[in-house]
């Protein structure tokens, strides 16, 4: 047995049946909910029950983390949509064209995670438009929050169909 036929029977390229993949795909999701444009959602919450100092920190690493978001889209924004269409456009055209399923599972990651940089960008904006204090940013970084659940939701319900139709089509004989 060769080293590629051993490297590849112990990491099992076929994702939607490899356990690391939907452990992955978990621990994306709920990192993401918790993290609220790179704050700590325990850090909102105790800033709301609190308020004081607890809120002056929040609104500071949220205008911190939401500078940094804008300048970067304001800066390079074109540069990366258009590597993250290369990027889609090349792994759909794997995954689906050449029925490539590492390909498929990256890109049911992939995505996703695409349209999460789109509200986080769209909840920035808001941020930075005046809804970055008070009672205006708790409201803001829920709403954001629970848009992002819900996308994790769906993106873990259509990956999970997806995944099962997979793996029938390649239990199923002929």
């Amino acid at each position: 047995m060769n080293w590629y036929q051993m490297l590849f029977d112990l990491i099992d390229m076929r994702s939607f049946s490899n356990l690391w993949y939907w452990i992955a795909l978990g621990v994306i999701w709920s990192s993401a909910s918790h993290w609220v444009l790179g704050v700590p959602y325990d850090m909102v919450y105790r800033a709301r029950k609190e308020r004081g100092e607890a809120l002056a920190d929040l609104e500071t690493l949220v205008r911190i983390n939401v500078s940094r978001m804008l300048h970067a889209s304001r800066n390079y924004g074109l540069w990366l949509i258009g590597v993250l269409c290369f990027m889609v456009t090349v792994l759909g055209l794997l995954a689906f064209l050449y029925d490539i399923e590492f390909a498929q599972a990256v890109l049911f990651l992939f995505v996703p995670l695409c349209i999460l940089g789109y509200l986080s960008l769209r909840s920035s904006v808001k941020i930075e438009a005046g809804e970055g204090q008070g009672d205006a940013l708790f409201r803001r970084l829920f709403r954001h929050r629970l848009s992002v659940q819900v996308l994790g939701m769906f993106s873990i319900f259509f990956t999970s169909l997806y995944g099962m139709y997979v793996n029938l089509q390649i239990s199923l004989p002929g």
